[in-house]
Parts: C-alpha cells; structure tokens; sequence
C-alpha cells in the first residue's frame, strides 16, 4: 500500500488531518545516533571562527563580532623598539614615565557550549522537518566543527521534563556524550506524551551561566518560546523579560550565537481554517477565518520572531534565522556565506 503524498505528510504535520501510521525511524521527524554522527563531513567548511565570509551572519556586519580565543595576561615589561605600539599600557606609562607594554598570549582554546531546544513546543513542523529535528541536526554540525578546530564541545540538551549537562571536554567522548543526549532526548517526543508544564527558558540560561561564566562560545538552538505558568494563555511578559535580561548577560560576557529555528506555517498562518488544537487532556477548536483569532496569532507568532531578531541589534548577538522548510546543511552554509555544495 502507498504511503502518504508529500502534501498529506506536511498536512499531518501541522495538524491538519487525521494521524496515520508513522514509520518510527523518519529522520525528518525524529534524529537517530547514527544520522547525527553521518553529519560529520558536511561540517568541515563551517567555521565559529572570528575571520568569517564577507556574507556570513557572524561576520560583524549584523551584530558584535565573534572575538574568539582570550587573551591571557603575562606580564607588564618595558617598551622595546619594534614591539606593537597597541600594546602599550598608558596607565602604567604615566605612572612610570617610561613607556610599558602589556605582555598576553592567546588562550589555547576556546571552550563551547551548544544549547539545543527539545521541548514539546520543538515537536512540530508544516514543511520538510520538525523544529526539533533542525535545531539537533544545526547543533550536531556546530559541535563536530568546533571539535574540529581543537576547542573543548559541551552542552545542555533540555526538555519538559529532563535537561543533561555535558561540561566542555577535549576528545572524542565528550563529543559522543553530547550527542547521545541529543539523539536520547529528541526520541521523548511525541504526540502522546505526558502533559508537562513548559520549561521555562529562563532556567536554561542560569544553568548556562553556571557553566559558562565568560570567555566561552555559546550557540543556542531553540524557538525561543519563554515558557511560563502552566495553563497560562500567550505569553508571560515577566518570562519573556527574564530571558531577555540573561542573553543581554551572557553576551556581555562570552560570544553569543542564537540558532532561531522557526516553521513557516507559525510566521504565515493561512486564514479560512479550523485547526484542532490540544494539550492531551483539553481540546478547543480555533478558527482562523475569524479575523481576530487569525490577527492574534499571527501577530503572537511573528512577534517573538521580530524581538529575537531585535536582540541582534539592542544586545550585540549573532542571530542565525533557520527554518524548517529547508535542509539543515544547506542553510546552515549560506548563512555562514559559503556557496552551495556542487551537486553530483
């Protein structure tokens, strides 16, 4: 028997009719340890580097650059003719009215931590995959390339009901750890799972900061959903502040990437259609050829999009805008202003 068209799985997706059998092992649906591990060659031409394409979304022309590896005080000696005038310490010129110069050396790497979103709220998608399955594929490229150049990969994998802390660590079991947790959680979700109150982002970012207090790259993946008070309708203002005022912190303090992953359906809900919405025990019918409920939310959908966008402005964060309709690879490559790979 024929299984379902392309049109009636991106229909199925988003609700819109009746669910069929599933084949469990669907990568646009859930990710596997082994599809995760396969992404390894396509990560090589990526970089976190602070030399970035001229078209890349890292590169400073759209946020604050990405600094790199630290610099770690030596020590302060006096000026010797040729040293880089940059250098000079002038507070310590004044004092001792001779020039000095502030003597550093680059950090020998750079430890990164990737944030990677898997809640309920990651369990959906209109076009090609769900928002989950992009989120873990992007973190997956992120983590292999940033191993690559010889950093030290951790990361928080969290969802409704769990969040696994993998510290930063050099060699090929800190990477797999990571990637375990990642298939493992992404496997939880579910359309039948357990009503669960929302995660509050929030609570990801002060477990980030714990880990992460400066001079780290952070890459986080998620819809940037807040989270609030179970139960509670549209957003939570105080929750939504509270995640604002700890990315402002953390980028302040490390290089900051935001991996904004996001379904067209949500930006562009189509009017004229009765969707049955649930939360596994409560049901309610939401028709969107109603004006206002089709207004609403569309505005609610568009309007996180637009403050997370903003925060690449008012903060100084690199944004990285990626979508569901499309592969993982591919755009994760022209947002890092690297031409498309030559079919063969």
């Amino acid at each position: 028997m024929a299984g379902p068209s392309p049109s009636d799985r991106a229909r199925l997706r988003a609700g819109l009719v009746a669910a069929r059998p599933q084949a469990l092992d669907d990568p646009r649906v859930h990710v596997s340890l082994a599809g995760l591990r396969a992404l390894e060659g396509r990560a090589r031409a990526l970089s976190f580097a602070p030399r970035q394409p001229a078209r890349s979304a890292l590169n400073g022309r759209h946020a604050s650059r990405l600094r790199g590896r630290g610099l770690t005080f030596e020590e302060l000696r006096a000026y010797v003719p040729g040293d880089d005038v940059r250098a000079i310490d002038w507070k310590a010129t004044a004092r001792m009215g001779e020039p000095f110069v502030r003597v550093t050396t680059e950090e020998r790497d750079r430890p990164a931590l990737i944030v990677v979103d898997q809640r309920m709220s990651m369990f959906f998608g209109s076009v090609l995959n769900m928002k989950a399955v992009t989120a873990a594929e992007a973190a997956a490229l992120a983590a292999f390339r940033i191993a690559d150049q010889g950093d030290r990969v951790g990361g928080i994998v969290f969802g409704d009901a769990h969040l696994a802390e993998i510290r930063p660590a050099r060699g090929r079991a800190a990477l797999d750890r990571f990637l375990a947790a990642l298939a493992e959680a992404n496997g939880m979700l579910a359309a039948d799972a357990p009503t669960l109150a929302p995660t509050p982002l929030a609570q990801v970012l002060r477990a980030v900061a714990r880990i992460a207090p400066r001079n780290h790259l952070i890459v986080v993946l998620s819809d940037f959903d807040a989270g609030g008070e179970e139960g509670g309708e549209g957003p939570d203002p105080a929750a939504e502040e509270e995640t604002r005022r700890l990315v402002s912190a953390l980028a302040r303090r490390n290089d900051l990437v935001l991996g904004l992953v996001s379904d067209p359906f949500a930006q562009d809900l189509p009017a004229g259609l009765r969707l049955s919405v649930s939360d596994g025990e409560l049901q309610a019918e939401v028709n969107t050829a109603d004006s206002r409920a089709h207004r609403s939310l569309r505005e609610m959908a568009r309007g996180r999009l637009a403050a997370v966008l903003d925060w690449q402005r008012s903060l100084g964060v690199s944004v990285l805008p990626l979508t569901t309709a499309e592969e993982t690879t591919p755009q994760m490559r022209r947002l890092m202003g690297l031409a498309p790979r030559p079919r063969r």
